[in-house]
């Protein structure tokens, strides 16, 4: 990770992160799989969500120890790195911070969702509860 990042996002503790990440990955696929499933093939599994779509298209979401961040590759945008901010409540993308501009739609949950909205014709709310304290929390 890029040393001002970290300026902004401190290299969180492992236990925290997992914590984070886990809760983050369930909730993303709990939530699309419930309202989308019919229409999207959801999988989870060893912290990875999978989304494929009708066309070929796949959605890779997964946790990325190392540098403590969670991956989304997109079919539509690319590929994204998020860190998590305390203060946001919510996995932000790097790209956006590295720009000095977090704002909502830098969120994990916003870039995904507007995605698969646009693919399913609806709107898909993911808005996150991902748990903001307890082990390891800052």
């Amino acid at each position: 990770m890029f040393p001002l990042l970290r300026a902004f996002f401190p290299m969180m503790d492992e236990n925290r992160f997992a914590t984070l990440a886990d809760a983050t990955l369930t909730q993303l696929f709990e939530t699309i799989d419930s309202a989308a499933g019919d229409e999207l093939d959801v999988d989870q599994g060893e912290g990875i969500v999978t989304i494929e779509l009708e066309d070929g298209g796949q959605y890779v979401i997964n946790k990325h120890a190392p540098n403590r961040q969670v991956w989304l590759s997109s079919p539509v945008s690319g590929a994204h790195h998020f860190d998590y901010d305390e203060t946001a409540g919510g996995w932000v993308n790097a790209r956006a911070v590295s720009r000095g501009a977090v704002a909502s739609e830098s969120m994990l949950e916003v870039i995904l969702g507007s995605e698969l909205s646009a693919v399913l014709g609806r709107e898909l709310d993911l808005a996150m509860s991902v748990p903001m304290s307890g082990p390891g929390a800052a």
